[in-house]
């Protein structure tokens, strides 16, 4: 059993949920009024009426929901989205459509899925040469397998 780590959060709408008991991302609703219209090849800011205290160590990442992106070819625009730990303000998910007919956004909609990972920080240090490796310089494509 593993114990969930608290996160604070005020609300204007429903709070992130889980919709199932393994779940990896909890799911972000529409919080509009209003059907919202998302038109073929246009992105939109929806909000989500959510505001998180992320622990410092941590930030949280917006990705899509798989039905949208499959049946209606809906999905985040800057995917994965990454939430700051320092940030404070109003979560908002940018959907993009990239099918050929308009897509509606209800409100309460689930949008968007959040998924909560820790964050390994660097200092970088400067260099004038490398380890080397088999792969060395050769880029996409090249790892080598088939």
């Amino acid at each position: 059993m593993h114990i969930p780590l608290k996160i604070r959060a005020k609300r204007l709408s429903l709070l992130p949920k889980y919709c199932s008991s393994q779940a990896a991302g909890a799911d972000l609703r529409a919080d509009i009024s209003d059907p919202t219209i998302l038109e073929p090849q246009a992105s939109i800011l929806i909000p989500t009426g959510i505001y998180l205290e992320i622990p410092e160590g941590y930030e949280v990442q917006i990705r899509p929901k798989s039905g949208h992106a499959l049946h209606h070819q809906i999905t985040v625009l800057n995917t994965p989205g990454t939430i700051d730990a320092d940030y404070r303000g109003e979560v908002g998910v940018i959907l993009i459509n990239h099918g050929k007919r308009a897509f509606v956004v209800q409100p309460e909609m689930r949008i968007a899925q959040m998924v909560l990972a820790q964050v390994c920080r660097a200092d970088f240090i400067d260099e004038e040469a490398f380890s080397t490796t088999t792969r060395g310089e050769r880029g996409f494509g090249h790892t080598g397998s088939d």
